[in-house]
């Protein structure tokens, strides 16, 4: 089955991912995929590391010709900053002493990584888990959208609330375009967590779309969320020299209906999205469709009735996915664990980077006990907008591996024999 590792450190030489069982035939991308890097170091709040890095794949292996092999595709992401880090990320040059780092901060993997590993210095844990590895995930979701792509499988992704601020007056400007997917009698519940997180729209829209691409915080809606108001919150809060988080969602569209299953609690779609996009470092929770507000519900206002639609043609002959729809989406296009055709929409929170500015959380020297302040390292003061394209990768992703896993295949061509007769059974 489809699977992909990644190495490398924040400061090494690079990152670098290994896809496996990847099929042959497929036409790459690389503006593509840089493209996407590119999102991923943009968005206002970001750090001065991005202005060091500019990110552009390499392929090392299973690509000849524009296509891939069949082979292990090797891909990887220089380091531009490890030229400032030689000394002190050296393979084999001894680690000076006054160098070592005993002080964890909270909220990273520092105090659990280095106990876990028995190591006297915190680096050797900071550096594989910093968020900077995301972009080796972003590079194989891309090259999972590449694939989907022949198969009209579209993927997007938006910030929903930086801080705390949501759009305003939403639901009304919502309603107004029709562009809500969700049930509009929701409205009437809500509990504390979703005030903060309105219904995400149709992200496939053209003006939402464009929207997205022309905001620097990659807001669907603007005006409603007064992007100036959340850019003097993200100024004020590097200032004080601390974070802030928020909301981001993901969707894709096309996903014909059966991937994934009811069978096995691990092949459940809903559970490996839910995993994948859990993985990304700094995210909190997830939520597919509705989510938290399923349970402020009635059934009879959360689930989504289904309705068929001729379409000039006999029912068996016409491609179900073309004949079946829902008119709302409380389920998020999944329902016992398999894609149910409709739009597949995941939503989740981004905690506050851990890494602050300023001296303000407490924490203890590993090696003596001793009281200290948390050690400051360069950081973003908000990267939920670079973080809601990891997202959309870790989507990618799970989408691809069922799809896989569904249509089998060697080859592109294979895979869309299997497709094809799939749909039109």
């Amino acid at each position: 089955m489809l699977r992909f590792l990644t190495a490398g450190e924040s400061h090494g030489k690079g990152l670098v991912a290994i896809m496996d069982n990847f099929p042959a035939g497929v036409k790459m991308d690389e503006d593509f995929i840089n493209e996407k890097l590119r999102l991923r170091q943009s968005g206002y709040g970001r750090g001065a590391r991005q202005k060091i890095e500019t990110d552009k794949i390499e392929f090392l292996s299973g690509i000849r010709g524009g296509f891939t092999t069949g082979s292990p595709v090797s891909l990887f992401i220089k380091n531009k900053d490890y030229e400032n880090w030689r000394e002190r990320m050296d393979a084999f040059k001894p680690v000076p002493e006054e160098s070592k780092i005993h002080a964890p901060r909270p909220g990273h993997a520092d105090f659990a990584g280095s106990i876990k590993f028995g190591l006297d210095d915190i680096r050797n844990v900071l550096e594989r888990s910093s968020a900077r590895e995301t972009a080796s995930r972003v590079a194989v979701g891309a090259v999972c959208q590449i694939f989907l792509r022949n198969f009209g499988i579209e993927f997007a992704s938006a910030v929903l609330s930086i801080g705390g601020i949501s759009e305003e007056k939403a639901e009304e400007k919502k309603e107004e375009k029709g562009t809500d997917l969700f049930c509009a009698s929701q409205k009437k519940r809500y509990v504390p967590f979703s005030d903060a997180s309105p219904f995400p729209a149709d992200l496939f829209n053209e003006t939402i779309r464009r929207n997205i691409d022309d905001s620097e915080l990659r807001m669907p809606y603007p005006e409603a969320y007064s992007e100036e108001k959340i850019k003097k919150l993200i100024d004020e809060t590097k200032a004080e020299g601390d974070t802030v988080g928020g909301l981001i969602t993901a969707q894709a569209k096309g996903v014909p209906v059966g991937l994934g299953s009811f069978t096995q609690w691990d092949e459940k779609l809903d559970a490996h999205i839910a995993m994948s996009v859990m993985s990304i470092q700094a995210i909190k929770s997830v939520e597919i469709g509705a989510g938290v507000k399923s349970a402020f519900l009635k059934g009879s206002e959360y689930h989504d009735s289904i309705y068929y639609q001729e379409k000039g043609t006999d029912f068996k002959s016409a491609p179900f996915s073309a004949s079946f729809y829902r008119k709302t989406d409380n389920a998020g296009g999944i329902e016992g664990g398999m894609s149910n055709g409709e739009i597949i929409s995941v939503t989740c929170a981004m905690k506050p980077i851990p890494t602050l500015m300023k001296p303000y959380l407490d924490t203890v020297d590993l090696k003596t006990g001793e009281a200290r302040k948390a050690f400051l390292e360069r950081s973003d003061v908000c990267a939920v907008p670079a973080a809601s394209i990891v997202v959309e990768s870790a989507l990618a992703f799970s989408i691809c591996y069922f799809f896989l896993k569904k249509f089998g295949g060697d080859s592109l061509s294979e895979i869309g024999r299997n497709y094809e007769g799939y749909v039109r059974k």
